[in-house]
């Protein structure tokens, strides 16, 4: 097996990722204070029983915004090869692709909102297979890399 892709993202992807997650469980803390409220007002149990819920919410907060972002960023690896772009990532189950340029068809980066705050794009790359990505890198390295791999892909049409 080929050696570990040497890129790695760019560290402001935690801070990126962390917002994110926090974003995602806003509705699901809500939710679980109005049930935990409509126990306590209406189901007849203690206050202690009625957090519950919240506090659930609080500690998978614990992990999806203080430890899962680290891990990610730390497996999250890419490297472009002249005949390939190798990709690692996952946190407990680690998924490595390897994609023959001959086979890209088309590459581009994209910026979402909170993406452009923190100067971060993602490159896109697409094969008859579907799109893979290199997300959160910044936005000068991920025009190089989407750039890099448009011109290593036209060199493998022309062989």
């Amino acid at each position: 097996m080929k050696d570990e892709p040497a890129e790695r993202l760019d560290p402001r992807a935690k801070v990126l990722w962390r917002i994110t997650g926090l974003l995602k469980l806003l509705p699901l803390l809500v939710g679980a204070g109005l049930a935990g409220w409509a126990l306590v007002r209406f189901g007849g149990v203690s206050f202690l029983v009625g957090v519950m819920p919240a506090l659930a919410v609080v500690a998978l907060g614990g992990v999806v915004v203080g430890m899962a972002p680290g891990l990610r960023w730390r497996r999250w690896r890419y490297e472009i090869r002249p005949e390939e772009v190798d990709l690692q990532r996952g946190i407990f189950w680690v998924s490595r692709t390897l994609v023959p340029l001959a086979r890209i068809q088309h590459v581009d980066t994209r910026q979402g909102p909170l993406q452009r705050r923190f100067g971060l794009s993602t490159v896109v790359f697409h094969t008859a297979a579907g799109p893979n990505q290199i997300p959160e890198l910044s936005t000068p390295v991920a025009a190089e890399v989407r750039d890099r791999i448009a011109e290593l892909a036209k060199d493998q049409d022309e062989l």
